[in-house]
């Protein structure tokens, strides 16, 4: 394990170079929460006081886009996906190859170190947007709920990564993988609740969704911190969120083991 911490410190290390850029983009990625609050506040203003979407008050709504927030900076992939294929395309992955070192392990390592960077250094713009909602935030009341948010989160977490590394992947077979990246992100944006709570859309397609791994990149965790996902509902969903991490894991692997066979660096 020495040796991933040693790559955790560097990983460490190595982000911290782009702590301003994460900064701006962090206060930045505030502009369209704000406008989407704004929103959603027009959207209610036009109903009678106590009025719902879908089951969802304004503070609840508010809620949503919140901690929506807060987990994906605790867990979006930043460009992981594009720097996996770059060194399979440049020829730098043979290092890996003839070091005692999981590349997996390394890149999920780098992962953390690269989230662990991302939040510290959002702390101030994104802590200061919550603050100034913190009288519309909706907290859970039951302290096992906070674990069960844990918890989910680090499935969630999981599940991004390997989603992601699985299209870097690609990179054996294919020059550029951007096309690949972007149809994941736009299914995951809205398949996985970043624009809107699934649970507003008709039941059958939030049934259906419900066992893709989707909602499970973003929405599922949100559910639990709110408490619209309890009970029974609570403990199937995070079976079948580490159904989709273990096959997300074990099709990661597969690709690699694929790739790896095909793989061929000239040069020295």
């Amino acid at each position: 394990m020495k040796k991933y911490l040693q790559v955790l410190n560097v990983g460490i290390q190595n982000t911290l170079a782009y702590r301003l850029n994460f900064f701006f983009r962090a206060a930045f990625n505030l502009i369209p929460l704000a406008a989407t609050i704004f929103l959603w506040r027009t959207i209610y203003a036009g109903k009678h006081d106590g009025a719902e979407v879908a089951g969802y008050g304004l503070a609840q709504m508010i809620s949503y886009y919140l901690v929506v927030s807060i987990v994906d900076a605790l867990t979006a992939v930043n460009e992981d996906d594009w720097q996996i294929a770059a060194e399979i395309r440049d020829g730098l992955i043979s290092q890996f190859l003839l070091k005692p070192i999981n590349y997996l392990a390394y890149r999920l390592v780098l992962y953390g170190a690269g989230r662990l960077v991302y939040l510290v250094t959002c702390l101030l713009p994104l802590g200061g947007f919550i603050l100034y909602y913190s009288g519309s935030l909706q907290v859970p009341s039951d302290p096992l709920i906070y674990l069960c948010f844990a918890l989910s989160l680090f499935l969630t977490a999981l599940l991004q990564f390997f989603l992601s590394y699985t299209m870097a992947l690609l990179a054996f077979w294919i020059l550029e993988i951007d096309t690949f990246v972007f149809i994941l992100f736009a299914l995951e944006y809205v398949a996985g609740g970043h624009l809107f709570p699934l649970d507003i859309l008709p039941p059958w397609i939030t049934a259906a969704l419900i066992y893709t791994p989707f909602p499970y990149l973003l929405y599922f965790p949100v559910s639990i911190f709110l408490e619209r996902t309890t009970g029974q509902l609570l403990w199937t969903g995070l079976g079948i969120q580490g159904f989709w991490v273990l096959i997300a894991f074990l099709v990661a692997q597969w690709v690699w083991s694929r790739g790896i066979r095909k793989y061929g660096a000239v040069g020295g």
